[in-house]
């Protein structure tokens, strides 16, 4: 197979989870938007300032090129917000596919305390992510998913529609 998919969605979707096990079920490389924010953007999100068009800007620029530098495919993640974010990354490949993690901000609240010991991202940050969000339902090659769904049942789901993606 040779796609390229973006697992998209808030904070504590369970972006980096979804992508690992979609990523090893494909054999595709997998690559994890986060560790591409600058270190001025992660101080940021750190202190709980939220991130400006212009701050995701160089780093939606490192995405972009990680793209295109695995012609193969590859599974990244990014929380993808904007439908304008979406549409650089989508400038990257042509057939660029998003999975979509629905989540209600309690659940992401939840979950993004309970990983506050191992991750830069604040809880304070949560209803920014909402505020932010452009739902990308509608949009030409998104799946949107539950994000309260197991991955076992996620994954599955996920690689299905991959496969009939790509051979519509």
């Amino acid at each position: 197979m040779n796609f390229s998919i973006v697992v998209m969605g808030v904070a504590g979707c369970g972006k980096s989870t979804l992508a690992a096990a979609v990523a090893e079920a494909e054999g595709l490389p997998l690559v994890e938007g986060d560790d591409f924010h600058s270190a001025a953007n992660r101080t940021k999100m750190s202190q709980g300032i939220a991130l400006t068009d212009a701050d995701r800007d160089g780093w939606l620029g490192v995405l972009v090129q990680q793209i295109q530098a695995r012609p193969s495919g590859l599974v990244l993640t990014c929380s993808a917000l904007k439908r304008s974010y979406r549409e650089r990354l989508r400038s990257a490949r042509p057939g660029l596919l998003f999975v979509f993690l629905q989540i209600d901000r309690d659940e992401a609240l939840k979950r993004v305390a309970a990983r506050a010991a191992t991750h830069f991202y604040p809880t304070s940050l949560v209803d920014s992510q909402f505020a932010t969000l452009e739902s990308p339902v509608g949009e030409p090659g998104v799946l949107a998913v539950d994000a309260r769904e197991p991955v076992q049942r996620l994954q599955p789901q996920v690689s299905a529609w991959l496969h009939k993606e790509v051979f519509v």
